[in-house]
Formats: structure tokens, sequence, C-alpha cells
């Protein structure tokens, strides 16, 4: 009897590898797109501070779990840490990186509290150790149809809920970020913005294995751009839904707001699961462009991840 191979949900077959001309081509487009070049020596500093972050606490990537390791090409990494959607620096995506270089990340104090048994105060450290970290690949999908394949270091979201114990009457997570205009030029800029960034999920999707709890990227420290020092990855719904530099997790009872509802829910609903067959009031959302190669791909409907969410949500024929 042949071998029968079975592959996991979110696998991409060998057509969707990115032909090796192509790859060896990837710094003339990053050239082109302004990544790389003359702004090198502007990066200089938050390289700096990354190296400093990885010195001042216990960072490790921990090994890649096989059960999230797709055969597929990762995007470039620099691509990936310098086309940043980040918008208490910028709206800007390729100036996030830049106005973040003097962030502050670390000293850092996440608090878990609302409807829960244990209250939590966790340091970065805390964060750091306190949890196995393990490395995943997941698909990454933004509203405005681009999206990368990125490896995340960090721990499922469970095991922290676990340790604050919820209360059975809790039935949202709500998540909140950092405020610091004094560091972030673009809280100023967005003046009738509702900040600070706020997001929330269903206890349900807050505790799917797949929510993680990410503090690395590419097996270093989560670079400023990309959320440092601690942000939430929720791969099978829009980018935006994984708030970055969280310093608040509250248990609650009723649905929490949200920043981009609150500023339109017609376009930004609390639940915000990719769906192809939902075009954005002002876009499709049948495909997306890959931001490394500028390839246009069909979008999955979960992100490719419907085999394991798919039953959250049963009102949805797939």
């Amino acid at each position: 009897m042949a071998n029968v191979i079975v592959r996991p949900p979110w696998h991409l077959p060998d057509s969707a590898v990115t032909p090796e001309s192509v790859y060896h081509r990837r710094r003339d487009f990053l050239r082109a797109m302004g990544f790389i070049g003359g702004g090198l020596a502007v990066g200089l500093p938050a390289l700096a501070q990354s190296t400093n972050l990885a010195k001042a606490t216990a960072f490790s990537a921990g090994k890649r779990n096989p059960d999230f390791n797709p055969t597929v090409r990762l995007s470039d990494e620099e691509a990936a840490t310098h086309y940043n959607n980040f918008y208490e620096f910028s709206t800007t995506k390729t100036r996030v990186r830049d106005l973040a270089s003097r962030f502050r990340t670390d000293p850092w104090t996440l608090e878990v509290n609302g409807l829960c048994e244990n209250p939590l105060k966790l340091g970065l450290n805390d964060l750091l150790q306190g949890f196995p970290h393990e490395e995943r690949v997941y698909r990454f999908r933004c509203v405005v149809a681009w999206s990368m394949v990125v490896p995340w270091s960090g721990f499922p979201l469970a095991q922290l809920i676990a340790k604050a114990k919820p209360k059975a009457e809790a039935k949202f997570v709500a998540f909140t970020a950092v405020l610091r205009p004094e560091e972030m030029p673009g809280v100023v800029r967005l003046p009738d913005y509702p900040w600070p960034y706020t997001e929330g999920l269903r206890m349900d999707e807050a505790l799917h294995p797949l929510t993680m709890v990410a503090t690395g990227l590419y097996g270093k420290p989560l670079p400023k751009q990309n959320g440092a020092p601690v942000r939430l990855v929720v791969p099978w719904k829009y980018g935006y839904k994984s708030i970055k530099s969280i310093v608040r997790i509250e248990f609650t009872a009723k649905q929490p707001s949200t920043l981009w509802e609150t500023l339109n829910a017609q376009e930004y609903p609390f639940e915000s699961n990719v769906d192809p067959q939902v075009p954005h009031p002002r876009w499709s959302q049948a495909s997306e462009r890959v931001v490394d190669t500028g390839e246009r791909i069909p979008t999955q409907y979960l992100n490719g991840y419907a085999d394991l969410v798919a039953k959250l949500y049963p009102k949805r024929k797939v």
C-alpha cells in the first residue's frame, strides 16, 4: 500500500514557492521599495537597541513546533521588518522602523486583570522565562490585502489565561496597547483616533491553540516596529486584530470596544475573520499581494486555517 501524506491545513504547495531566480533578486526589489540602500545608516540605532534588549532579558526563540512548520519559503526578514502597520508611529509603513527606534521596551509591565481569580502583573522577564517558548510559522494577512509568511516566537495565550483563572462570567478578553505620545509621533498626528489602541477576542477565540503571545520574530527579540516587546498573533483574523506592544489584558463579561471598530464598524467589525467572499466596502478581499515578491495569490478562508478554527463560526458555510 502506498503511503498517504496528510497535509496540514496551512500547507502551501510547491507552486507557491518563489523561484530561486526571483528570490535572489529580492534585494533589487527591496531597494526599489526603499527598504535598503540609503536607509541603512538610519537602521543602525534600532539594531543596537535590539541587541541591548537581547542582553537585558532572557530571550529564547525556542524550537520550531513541527505542527506549525509549513514547507514554504518564509517572507524575507528585511521586508517583514521594514514594512509595518503601526499607526502610533506613522501611517507610512516604510517609516515605522525609523520612528520607533527611540521607543522604550525595557522595562515593561503587562497587567492581567478584570474578571479573574488571580490578577497578574508581569515584567518582561516573567513573560520570557515564565512560559515555555516555541517558534511557529504563520501566515499573516493584512486587511488591505497584503500578506507575509513569518516565524513568530512565543507561547499560546491560553497558558497565560490559565494562570489568571478567569471567572465563569468572563466571556471576552480585552487588550490595550501602550500609549506614549512623547515617543509615538503618529498619536499626535491622529488626534481624533480613540487612543490607546484596543482590541478584543471572544473567550473561545482567545483560548484557541493557534492564538499566540509573541515576543520574537525570525529567532530574535521582537523588533519595535513589529510590536515589541509583546504582542498578540491571531493568524486567521486580519492583522489589526493582532495588537502590538500590549500593557493590559482584561477579562470582561461584555464585548469590549476596539479602536478600529469604534472608528468604522462597517469596515472593521469586531470579528474581522479573513474571508475572500466578504469584500471590504472599498476593495475586494479575494486575493492578496505577497509583500516581498509582489506576487498576487488567492486569499483562503480564515487565512488557510479553516480546518482548525471554522468550528468557532458555525453560521458561516465554507
